[in-house]
C-alpha cells in the first residue's frame, strides 16, 4: 500500500520519540562533557587548577566522578522498574510526560549544586526520570508501528541519543566558555518542558487519535496480533525465557554503552598512550565525528533488518542475522586501548558505537515483538535494570583504576555473547503466551 496513500502521522510519533531521545540524552551528556572543565572541578570538589592536573587529584576527581555516575545509574535501574510498571497501568499519554518533567528539572538542578555530595543528589532524580524514556518509547513504536516497521522506527528513535551527543559536544563548548557550567546545565535541562507540550497536544492512542485516516488505521493493526486487555505482574515475568531473551542481552551489553558516554571525554583527554590529547574546547568535534557514525549504524543496521522482513525472512532470522552482523563489527573495540593513534583509536570506537546502536535498535523491539502490549513497558522495565545495574558496576569500577583495557576488551565480546544468550533463550523468537 502507497504511504501517499494511508498517510504518514504514525511517522510524526516517532518524531517525537526521536526528540525525547535526543533531550535526554543531551541532558544525560552535559556532565561527561563538563567533567574535563577545570573550574567546574574546583567548584564541585575544591580542587585548584594545579592540583587537577596532579596524578594523584586526577585519580580523585575519577573515583567522584565513578561514584556520581554510579548514582545516576543505580537511580536509573530502580526507575525502570517502576517506570515500566507506571506505564503499563497509566499509559504513555499521561506517564511520558511525568518522566520527562521529572529528568527535565533535574538536570536544570545540576546547575545549582555547590558539591559532590549535591551532584550525586541531582544525578539520582535525573537517573529516576530518564528512566520513563526508552519504556515509553518502546510502548508508543508497539502500539504505533506494524512489525514490520517497528525495526526502522527504532532505529531513528535511538538514533536521537547519537544527535544528542552531538549537540552536546557542539553546544556545551560555547555555553561553557561564554556562560560557565552552571548554565549548561540550566539551558538544556529546560528544553524538555517544550517537548511536554507537543506531545500532550500530538499523542493518543491510534484508534483516539482524530489526525490519523482510516487507512494508516488499518495499515498499522495490518500485522498486530489483537491482543485482549490485561495485566501482568513484573515478577510473573521473570518466569518468561522472552524476559531473560532481552533483560540479558541489555545486561551485557548496555554497560558497554553507559561506559563510552561517561568516559570517553577523560579517555582522549588524559590517556598518555595516544599521540593526541583533547581539552574540552577541542573535544567536540571528535564526539561529533564518533556519534555521527553511531547514527548512521543506529539507523542502518534497523533499517536493515526491516529490509530483511520485506524480503520475506522469518523475524528471527532477520534479527539474529543483523545481531551477528553488528557483534562482528564490535569486535575490534579492544584495539582501541593499545593503539597510539589518537585517528585509529576514533575510528573504531566509532564504529563499536555504530554497532552497539544498531544492535540497541534490534533488540529494544524485542519485547513488542515477543509479548502483548500491555506488558511490554513491564519488559522494558527490567531489561533496563539489569543494564542500569550492569552500569553502574562498570562505571563504579571504572572511576577506581587506572586503566581502560579491560572495558575495552570487555566492549568487543559482548554483542556477539549477548547473541548466543538471545538465541539460547528464544530460538524462534516466539512470542510469550500469558495467561
Amino acid at each position: 500500500m502507497n504511504s501517499t496513500v494511508i498517510g504518514r502521522y504514525r511517522w510524526r510519533i516517532v518524531a517525537l520519540l526521536f526528540f525525547a531521545t535526543t533531550i535526554c540524552y543531551i541532558d544525560r551528556q552535559v556532565l561527561s562533557m563538563i567533567s574535563t572543565d577545570e573550574t567546574f572541578q574546583k567548584d564541585i570538589l575544591g580542587l585548584s587548577a594545579d592540583h587537577v592536573m596532579g596524578t594523584s587529584d586526577h585519580a580523585e576527581f575519577k573515583k567522584a566522578l565513578g561514584n556520581t555516575d554510579a548514582a545516576f545509574k543505580i537511580a536509573y535501574a530502580l526507575g525502570f522498574l517502576i517506570v515500566g510498571w507506571f506505564l503499563d497501568r497509566i499509559g504513555v499519554r499521561k506517564g511520558f510526560p511525568i518522566a520527562l518533567g521529572v529528568w527535565s528539572l533535574s538536570g536544570m538542578l545540576h546547575g545549582l549544586v555547590k558539591s559532590a555530595g549535591g551532584l550525586i543528589g541531582a544525578r539520582f532524580a535525573l537517573g529516576l526520570g530518564e528512566a520513563g524514556n526508552f519504556p515509553s518509547a518502546n510502548k508508543t513504536i508497539s502500539e504505533w508501528l506494524p512489525r514490520k516497521e517497528r525495526s526502522q522506527a527504532t532505529g531513528i528513535m535511538n538514533a536521537g541519543a547519537n544527535i544528542g551527543v552531538i549537540a552536546t559536544a557542539l553546544a556545551v563548548p560555547f555555553l561553557n566558555q561564554h556562560f560557565g557550567w552552571r548554565v549548561c546545565f540550566i539551558v538544556t535541562g529546560a528544553l524538555g518542558f517544550i517537548l511536554i507540550a507537543f506531545w500532550i497536544k500530538m499523542y493518543r492512542k491510534p484508534r483516539e487519535s482524530q489526525s490519523l485516516s482510516a487507512a494508516e488505521l488499518e495499515y498499522i493493526e495490518s500485522d498486530k496480533e489483537q491482543d485482549p486487555p490485561g495485566k501482568v505482574s513484573w515478577i510473573r515475568l521473570f518466569g518468561y525465557r522472552q524476559t531473560w531473551a532481552f533483560a540479558g542481552a541489555k545486561f551485557l551489553t548496555d554497560s558497554v554503552w553507559y561506559f563510552f558516554l561517561t568516559w570517553l571525554p577523560l579517555f582522549f583527554s588524559r590517556n598518555n598512550t595516544l599521540d593526541q590529547k583533547l581539552d574540552i574546547s577541542s573535544i567536540g568535534f571528535t564526539f561529533v565525528f564518533i556519534y555521527i557514525i553511531s547514527d548512521i549504524g543506529s539507523i542502518f543496521f534497523g533499517w536493515l533488518t526491516t529490509k530483511f522482513l520485506k524480503n520475506g525472512w522469518t523475524l528471527n532470522r532477520a534479527r539474529k542475522t543483523t545481531l551477528v552482523i553488528c557483534g562482528l563489527c564490535a569486535l575490534p573495540i579492544f584495539y582501541a586501548a593499545f593503539t597510539g593513534s589518537y585517528y585509529v583509536a576514533v575510528g573504531i570506537i566509532a564504529l563499536g558505537t555504530a554497532a552497539h546502536q544498531g544492535f540497541s535498535s534490534n533488540i529494544l523491539t524485542m519485547p513488542g515483538d515477543l509479548f502483548p502490549k500491555y506488558a511490554v513497558g513491564s519488559v522494558t522495565g527490567i531489561g533496563g535494570t539489569l543494564g542500569g545495574i550492569a552500569g553502574a558496576m562498570m562505571t563504579w569500577y571504572a572511576g577506581h583504576t587506572d586503566s581502560y583495557v579491560p572495558f575495552f576488551i570487555y566492549g568487543s565480546t559482548a554483542y556477539l555473547v549477548a547473541t548466543l544468550v538471545i538465541h539460547l533463550c528464544v530460538p524462534k523468537m516466539e512470542r510469550a503466551e500469558i495467561a
